[in-house]
């Protein structure tokens, strides 16, 4: 059993595939809009391994997380490979003023760190 794609709402499907591509190097998919429900967009992002990302978008969703299809999730967890690629990203995100939590060992043995995307979602990176 595999993951297939996760996917999350966002109120700026534009905004968000381009943090993905220049933080992640994702290749950003065409774009959907269906014929089945009006307004409802979405684009695949796909990383250079694992599981691609559904970033899905219609008007009903808002930036206040106030209607119950809200953008977001919990958390994405990436692992980069090492520790030196995590302390690279770790460092490109708290220049560009998006780290919560530095690199550092976790009490379940995780080396990480944790950024977030524009709409405040957090992204943790791992060796």
């Amino acid at each position: 059993m595999r993951i297939a794609h996760v996917a999350l709402w966002t109120a700026d499907l534009e905004r968000l595939c381009g943090f993905w591509a220049e933080t992640f190097g994702a290749t950003v998919g065409d774009l959907y809009e269906s014929a089945r429900r009006p307004g409802f967009s979405s684009r695949f992002l796909y990383l250079k391994d694992g599981p691609s990302i559904e970033v899905m978008q219609g008007p009903w969703i808002d930036a206040q997380n106030e209607q119950p299809e809200r953008q977001g999730y919990a958390h994405l967890a990436l692992s980069l490979g090492n520790r030196e690629a995590v302390d690279d990203l770790a460092a490109k995100a708290a220049a560009s003023g998006i780290l919560l939590s530095p690199a550092r060992m976790t009490g379940d043995g995780f080396y990480e760190a944790v950024l977030s995307d524009p709409d405040g979602n957090p992204i943790e990176i791992t060796a």
